[in-house]
């Protein structure tokens, strides 16, 4: 139990490891505690190809996530606080949180569940920003 933090964001936790893994070069890193949350996220930003494959592994409490990582993640982090986002006024977040145009993507959490803001803009859904990828 020595090196078991508990903070109080696992999300904000699993993308700074992820990122810290990702600047030291290494293939994989484990994640914990797993969530709902941070499973849907992670399934998004797989899908947009900044990570491998990721499984859960049941360790008994509440879970770990190993995720295997490509070298394709330059920075990712959660958005705090969580604002309300309009589609409207998803270019004012993308300006913010992203380097450049069709650069990175923002990850929502909308009534249809966790997206990109590109998808969400495509389903004319807004949500809660959770995070950036890029």
């Amino acid at each position: 139990m020595g090196d078991f933090m508990v903070l109080n964001d696992p999300l904000a936790n699993c993308l700074s490891t992820i990122l810290n893994n990702e600047l030291r070069n290494k293939r994989e890193c484990v994640v914990a505690p797993a969530s709902k949350l941070i499973g849907n996220v992670l399934r998004v930003i797989q899908k947009h190809g900044y990570i491998g494959e990721f499984e859960f592994i049941d360790d008994g409490r509440a879970g770990k996530f190993r995720i295997q990582l490509l070298g394709r993640i330059n920075k990712c982090g959660v958005i705090k606080p969580r604002y309300s986002v309009k589609i409207k006024e998803m270019e004012f977040f993308e300006k913010r949180y992203l380097p450049a145009k069709d650069m990175g993507i923002l990850i929502i959490s909308t009534p249809k569940g966790v997206m990109s803001h590109k998808e969400a803009v495509e389903n004319h859904v807004g949500g809660k920003l959770l995070a950036y990828v890029y």
